[in-house]
């Protein structure tokens, strides 16, 4: 976080780019994440399983969790939380808000 604690959002993408259940890989400051949307509401993890080094956003988004290609790890978007094996270390998390259409995301 910068100093005096302020949050670093940067405008990642508009709502109606991504339509409920669907995903979008980004790369934000060198920072690879994957911003999800589950029922309108938006959600951004790392785009890499801590099991294996899978890369997320060629998963599945199923419901609230998102499904590591490789070996089938699951994790909650909406806390990082593993929720599937083979997994057992959580995935970072990154805050997000809406002003408008526009998604912004903590990227610090």
């Amino acid at each position: 976080m910068p100093e005096g604690g302020e949050m670093a959002y940067r405008k990642v993408a508009r709502a109606a780019d991504i339509p409920p259940g669907q995903m979008l890989f980004l790369d934000v400051e060198d920072e690879e994440i994957v911003l999800c949307n589950v029922n309108g509401e938006f959600w951004a993890v790392a785009n890499v399983c801590s099991h294996d080094g899978g890369t997320l956003s060629e998963g599945l988004l199923l419901g609230n969790q998102i499904e590591c290609p490789r070996h089938g790890a699951r994790f909650d978007v909406r806390s990082g939380e593993v929720k599937a094996l083979p997994a057992v270390v959580p995935i970072p998390t990154y805050d997000v808000r809406v002003e408008g259409d526009d998604i912004l995301v903590d990227v610090e």
